[in-house]
């Protein structure tokens, strides 16, 4: 009996509670990595090949730990970056609002995953081989329940918090964190036409998940860091498996590159490429000229004696962060209050006519080559004209883009 009752309370390895604990952050992080570097960057985007027994490997691992279906989890990220922030969106918080995609995007997920539409559509290219169609598919709660067995053997009674705590990861982490707190909160180094944000420049609890403003401007890349500053844990597991000859790299966001400032030549065929292929870090550094004007404007609104009656000041500073925004991600309230304030300020509105002018040359879809060369090198030379000192420096840099 006292061996039962011993073998109940610590089970096999009869560890301290630290060293579950410690064991329990160990099981989560390979999940997370599963998730981030086979069914994210691998199966959803493409970005890497795997060697077929990792890939295998973390097929095991997700349906022990997770009970994830390839397939549904692969289908349902791609439909997110399909329809992003619009009707059709999985889990956006534009959408469902931030309070819902946190606390219940488990359960938006498992509505999701039910949609056939959404798996035929969105769901091709992944595993179908035996062991998908009638072991992790047909049985997706059986690794689960035999994950419980081995925590409950592994640890004892403390193997049911272990085990309670793997199930709970993910939708927290993921579902949660990166799906609601990813659009709502952080900081972002990409105008990408949606609310993704950087949640942290190091990313570590979530295998670099956290730099998703970055995942979003370069959906395809297998590597999320973009500043020297970044930290991506994900990528450098996977440099490990190239390393090791177990990955592929297939495909990584562009290194920006810069014509030497005194051989800046004519807006050509490069200089065009380059815009397109960096328009979203473009969108970036021209947001950041909008946001310094509205500064400069509110300050000197402010120094007037009737500045906080001011309706023009007012409506400014409620607009101060939406006339950095794409129109996209605005609300109809949010983008008449936007053109009120427009109709009032000369400078401002060329400012925003002239993002909305620019971001035309990479949006148009049955313009020619020639044609998006003749409007780009027409808009510099607006810009060079317009008598707004930093939009004449912005275009004197936007010649020095380069395929």
């Amino acid at each position: 009996m006292e061996q039962i009752l011993n073998f109940l309370s610590g089970g096999f390895l009869h560890l301290t509670w630290w060293q579950v604990a410690l064991v329990t952050l160990v099981l989560t992080h390979i999940t997370i990595i599963g998730v981030t570097v086979f069914l994210h960057r691998s199966q959803a985007h493409r970005g890497l090949d795997l060697h077929p027994a990792v890939m295998h490997f973390f097929r095991f691992w997700l349906w022990m730990t997770t009970g994830m279906v390839t397939k549904e989890w692969v289908a349902i990220h791609r439909k997110h970056h399909a329809k992003v922030e619009r009707e059709g969106d999985p889990h956006s918080p534009v959408v469902f609002g931030l309070g819902k995609v946190f606390f219940r995007g488990a359960e938006l997920y498992r509505l999701e995953a039910n949609n056939p539409e959404t798996l035929k559509r969105f769901g091709h290219g992944t595993p179908d081989d035996w062991m998908e169609r009638n072991v992790y598919t047909k049985h997706s709660l059986l690794g689960v329940l035999i994950m419980l067995g081995i925590d409950l053997a592994l640890f004892g009674v403390l193997g049911l918090t272990v085990w309670a705590v793997q199930m709970a990861w993910i939708p927290f982490w993921a579902a949660g964190v990166v799906n609601g707190v990813g659009h709502a909160f952080g900081y972002r180094n990409f105008a990408s036409p949606d609310t993704s944000t950087n949640v942290s420049p190091w990313g570590i609890i979530i295998g670099g998940e956290e730099l998703h403003n970055n995942h979003h401007a370069y959906g395809t890349s297998a590597k999320f860091s973009t500043k020297w500053y970044e930290f991506d844990l994900g990528w450098a597991y996977i440099t490990v498996l190239s390393a090791l000859g177990l990955a592929t790299v297939k495909k990584r966001a562009p290194k920006l590159k810069l014509e030497p400032a005194n051989q800046a030549a004519d807006v050509n065929a490069s200089t065009l490429q380059g815009v397109i292929t960096h328009r979203y870090e473009i969108l970036a550094r021209y947001g950041d000229i909008v946001r310094h004007a509205v500064t400069e404007e509110l300050a000197k609104l402010k120094h007037t004696p009737e500045a906080e009656s001011n309706s023009n000041w007012l409506s400014l500073k409620r607009c101060r962060t939406w006339l950095s925004r794409s129109e996209e991600v605005l609300e109809p309230e949010q983008l008449a209050e936007v053109d009120s304030v427009l109709a009032q300020n000369q400078s401002l509105s060329t400012l925003v006519q002239m993002r909305r002018d620019l971001a035309r040359v990479w949006e148009s879809s049955s313009a020619s080559s020639e044609q998006l060369l003749a409007d780009l090198q027409a808009w510099c030379q607006r810009a060079q004209q317009s008598g707004i000192e930093s939009l004449e420096q912005f275009a004197y840099r936007l010649r020095r883009y380069a395929a």
